[in-house]
This record gives structure tokens, sequence and C-alpha cells, in this order.
């Protein structure tokens, strides 16, 4: 069993399949499930799968839909690229009446710490309110499409009070007889992005595979690969799938990712 008291958790499911475990109920996932886990939550993870990779991120305020999307009672609007109706809720709650030693870790202040629980930690028959874990699929993501170039914000599917997350899907690209489906070059001012690229095609990238991460630092220009343009132009529609996070302060990369540096990335815009 594990509990996080520091911080809200997201898990991207990349590769894999299982159920989370709850005191709630039981969540059924799949490859494309975003699965939203509010502090204090106790759970555990059953894959039934061998293979599994997830994109994990700790927030340290709650992470929730996007606030324009919501009107003042919380429900999501109808120009929402998704509804309550896509979200999977716990189900089949279990109580387990059972005394034992029942090990646990708790997470409090980046600290793993290790307790023997007497009782069960699901020994509930029920829940109420608006705090608990839900999922939902990148796959039932709506996408916002226009007939010149949209502006990321319509990809966000999540916020916090340091970040936001965007889901970008297969959809229609810009359909102006004039536009030019890649992106324009662009540098942010307010946030860092970070993109983890999922499955298809990635139209304003240069052998990118899936499964890698890229990180443009806030106030560096970027923006589609040397021929991108060039290649967009007259495509009608992109299969892409990514997930991106644009946290509004500067990350700190840790010693092991920069193990997994791609060391001439940063020279993939000079053409020879």
């Amino acid at each position: 069993f594990y509990k996080n008291a520091d911080a809200d958790e997201m898990i991207f499911v990349h590769i894999g399949s299982g159920t989370l475990k709850t005191m709630y109920g039981n969540i059924d996932f799949k490859y494309g499930d975003y699965m939203i886990i509010p502090r204090g939550t106790v759970y555990q993870i059953d894959f039934d799968t061998q293979e599994n990779r997830l994109l994990y991120i700790e927030s340290f305020s709650p992470i929730v839909t996007p606030k324009r999307y919501r009107n003042n009672f919380g429900q999501l609007l109808e120009h929402s690229p998704f509804c309550e109706r896509d979200f999977k809720l716990p189900t089949n709650l279990e109580t387990h009446d059972v005394k034992g030693n029942f090990k646990i870790f708790i997470k409090k202040q980046g600290v793993l710490w290790e307790y023997n629980y007497l009782n069960h930690p699901f020994d509930a028959v029920g829940w109420d309110g608006f705090n608990y874990p839900y999922a939902f699929s990148i796959h039932d993501f709506e996408p916002i499409t226009g007939r010149i170039h949209m502006p990321p914000p319509i990809h966000q599917t999540w916020e916090a009070s340091g970040f936001v997350v965007c889901s970008f899907v297969p959809r229609m690209y810009d359909y102006h007889p004039k536009s030019v489906p890649a992106p324009y070059h662009h540098s942010n001012i307010d946030s860092e992005e970070i993109l983890y690229y999922v499955d298809g095609d990635f139209m304003s990238r240069n052998n990118i595979e899936k499964g890698q991460i890229t990180l443009h630092p806030g106030g560096i220009p970027h923006g589609p690969h040397p021929g991108a343009i060039e290649r967009s132009v007259g495509k009608k529609f992109t299969e892409e799938l990514a997930v991106m996070i644009d946290p509004f302060k500067p990350v700190m990369i840790t010693e092991e990712a920069m193990k997994l540096q791609v060391d001439d990335y940063y020279k993939s815009w000079i053409t020879e």
C-alpha cells in the first residue's frame, strides 16, 4: 500500500493496464488513461501486464479541470473538450474488515516512511464528498480546431497552481485555404515546455520516438524542425498523441535525467 501525504498525483498510462485499488473502490485503467489521485489517498496499483510505462507528476496543489471550462457550480460547460460522463470513478467498493499486519509506505516531506497497520487500509463501508480518485482517457479528449492556427491553451486538460497539462490528440489541421498547419516558431515567456511523445506522427519534429521527452526552457526560441513546415502544407489531419506539461517556474534537471540526454538534440534545427 502507498500514500502520498505531500502531493496530489497524476499518472498517465503510456503502456500497460490494470486496476487502481483504493478505499473508495477500484478503477480499471489502460493505455491513454490519466489517473488523478488526491493526496492522502491510500492505494495499490495492480498491473495485469508485464511491460508498463507511466508518466508521473506530483503537484503540491490540487490537480483540477481548467477553470474556464467550469461554471460557478463546478460543472463543465458545453464548450469544454470533455465532460463529466467521460470520467471513470471508483466502483465495486470492497470492505476489508480484516486484522493483520499491513505494510504501508507513506511519503512525507520527500521521505518514504514505512508503517504497519493492524487493520486493512481499505476497511470502509462507504464514502461521500468531492475528494476521490478518478480516471480520464486522452482518447476521449475532443480537440478544438479552427481555420487558422489555434494557440496551445485549447489543448489544456488539467491545471494546478504551478503548471498546466495539455493533450495533443488526432485532429484536423487548420482549414483556411492559405493556412500553414505547422505551428510557428515561438519562445514561451511564462512557462517551460515539456513534451512527452506518446504515439503517432509528430508533425513538427524530426526523428522523435515514442516515450521521448523534450524540454524547451522559457525564453528560448523553438519551433518546427527544418522541413516540417514544408511537409505540413496541404495536410488535412494529424495522428499525433502527446502530453505537454508547462511549469510556470524553471524546472531542475536531475543527474539521472542528464544521463538520458540526446546529446545533439539542440543542434537539430541546424540545416546542413
